[in-house]
């Protein structure tokens, strides 16, 4: 039978003091933080979309942990194309949006990342490509004057005006940039528009010449901005009255004089062209507005023969046929309407 020494037993207590003492030092294993997964209704990786230029896409992203304490932030990777709305909210579930009307045609591909908020510890990015594609169709017509709502804008430079939306139609007539009758800034009602392409665009306009109500075309590149107003003016010769109307509602009446039976004011569709103020002669009174409307018998008054709204220095001739054409109203009602009447506003006498 075999025995083991005092001095034997005492190394094997030692060793395993050793031993014991040196797994001490070890520290103990840590788990890894709880991964950060892509939930419902988070598009799968890869997805493709497909969106018409000027039209909406939009999709959600969430991504959640199971980390004690954990927060989740969803952010794009890299940038985003022009004119995206991106939000998001962070928390153990994380919820994102993305809504994107795209305005040129193309493949863009947008990527997102989920992370735990203080690590680096992410759920894999997700791609997506988006093909927006252009579905619109040429020639496209389009109204942009109605009872509601009318467009104007500035002529820019000399203007040929075409009898169609082509530089093969008649020419009608030439758009200077300043009006004849009171050198203010030249302006035209714009009816509607086509565009013959993606880059070339027509507008027929109504036009300040004779005859009156004479519209024609003329090329967007010759005009400046359009410019929207919700005014619309209404002068009824036999009742003598004006009305103004703000998108369909009347927001200003007054009695006025029109033109006397040899020089009638004109009937017809027109517009506000200019507004001019601080007048010396005290005859038109503190404000005027000139109009595309023309008179049919003065047609060789400087200027052309412009029929105007303004006040007078007789208001006791009023209500009546009073005028050589123009449309009279009491100073006091002119200053009214000055404050509510743009330039550009269709002007509809009857």
């Amino acid at each position: 039978m075999s025995h083991v020494s005092s001095s034997a037993r005492a190394w094997a207590a030692l060793a395993a003091a050793a031993a014991a003492a040196l797994f001490l030092l070890v520290p103990s294993a840590q788990s890894d933080p709880a991964p950060v997964l892509w939930s419902s209704p988070t598009p799968a990786d890869r997805s493709e979309f497909t969106v018409a230029v000027g039209k909406q896409l939009t999709f959600a992203l969430t991504a959640s942990t199971e980390e004690p304490g954990g927060i989740v932030h969803i952010n794009p990777v890299g940038n985003l194309p022009l004119g995206v709305r991106f939000t998001s909210s962070d928390g153990v579930a994380a919820h994102a949006s993305f809504a994107w009307t795209p305005d040129t045609a193309g493949n863009y591909t947008v990527r997102f990342t989920a992370t735990l908020v203080g690590t680096t510890t992410a759920a894999p990015p997700v791609t997506y490509v988006v093909h927006a594609k252009d579905t619109t169709h040429f020639p496209r017509s389009y109204v942009l004057t109605n009872d509601r709502i009318a467009h104007w804008s500035p002529v820019m430079r000399k203007a040929i005006v075409r009898s169609k939306p082509s530089t093969s139609g008649k020419i009608v007539t030439t758009l200077g940039t300043r009006t004849s009758d009171s050198d203010t800034q030249n302006l035209v009602l714009i009816l509607s528009g086509i565009d013959v392409s993606r880059t070339q665009t027509w507008y027929r306009v109504r036009l300040p010449i004779l005859p009156n109500n004479s519209t024609g075309w003329v090329r967007s590149t010759d005009l400046g901005g359009l410019y929207a107003v919700n005014t619309h003016l209404y002068v009824d010769r036999e009742h003598f009255r004006l009305t103004l109307m703000r998108a369909g509602k009347v927001i200003f009446r007054s009695s006025v004089g029109v033109g006397r039976p040899i020089w009638p004011t004109p009937r017809g569709q027109f517009y506000i062209r200019s507004k001019l103020t601080n007048f010396n002669d005290p005859f038109y009174g503190p404000i005027a507005f000139g109009t595309s409307a023309r008179s049919d018998t003065l047609t060789d008054w400087p200027g052309g023969g412009f029929v105007g709204v303004h006040g007078t220095n007789e208001p006791q001739i009023l209500p009546g046929r009073v005028s050589h054409g123009c449309i009279r109203m009491r100073n006091g009602s002119i200053l009214k309407l000055a404050r509510l009447l743009p330039v550009g506003t269709p002007l509809t006498i009857t």
